[in-house]
């Protein structure tokens, strides 16, 4: 078995909830009371130029929310956004005690706003755990296009085969398994421990 030296997070579904998926959106429109097919026809038509850092967080809301005037200000949809981000405290327990033994390179490699990436790193508390954050919005491409696992190797001058990336959506782990990396599918804190310590992760 090769040594692990670089571990990879994704965030949302792993470290913390997703934040705004489609689920979030549907709750957003129901809460202020919007026209939620609208919203998510303007969200597809936009959503790759702002998670790829092509559009700030208030271009993003003057396509999809306000376009019209609203009875809300943008200031209350903001803070009812960022509220739907809720960290996962046995994962990043997890994760912190990987990154404490000081023997792996840890980098977050998700999709994600600027906006949202900024205050997700702050509110779950990353900043002491991760060496790098390696987000679509700052690297300018997302998953699942390989671009952005070739990158996060080159970035972090990892070798695929000593690297492992976490990540809960299948689709996000075939891309990291054809560039060579071991990649584990996370349903939970407790599977990823299990996982780690098969491929000799200690922790």
């Amino acid at each position: 078995m090769r040594r692990m030296t670089h571990v990879f997070f994704d965030v949302g579904g792993v470290l913390g909830t997703a934040g705004w998926g489609t689920a979030d959106r549907a709750g957003a429109a129901k809460h202020f009371g919007y026209d939620l097919e609208e919203a998510e026809h303007r969200h597809h038509a936009v959503v790759g130029a702002w998670e790829t850092g092509a559009m700030t967080m208030d271009e993003y809301l003057a396509h999809t929310v306000f376009a019209e005037r609203r009875p809300f200000t943008r200031e209350q949809y903001i803070a009812y956004v960022k509220a739907l981000s809720v960290p996962n405290a046995e994962s990043i327990a997890l994760a912190r005690a990987v990154s404490a033994t000081g023997q792996y390179h840890m980098a977050t490699l998700n999709n994600e706003s600027e906006a949202l990436n900024v205050h997700r790193i702050r509110c779950f508390g990353l900043a002491d755990i991760f060496d790098a954050f390696l987000s679509s919005c700052w690297l300018g491409v997302g998953k699942p296009a390989r671009r952005i696992y070739t990158l996060a190797l080159a970035l972090t001058q990892a070798q695929p085969d000593h690297s492992v990336f976490v990540d809960d959506r299948e689709e996000n782990l075939e891309p990291a398994r054809d560039a060579g990396m071991q990649a584990i599918r996370f349903t939970s804190a407790a599977h990823l421990a299990s996982a780690f310590r098969t491929l000799g992760i200690s922790f």
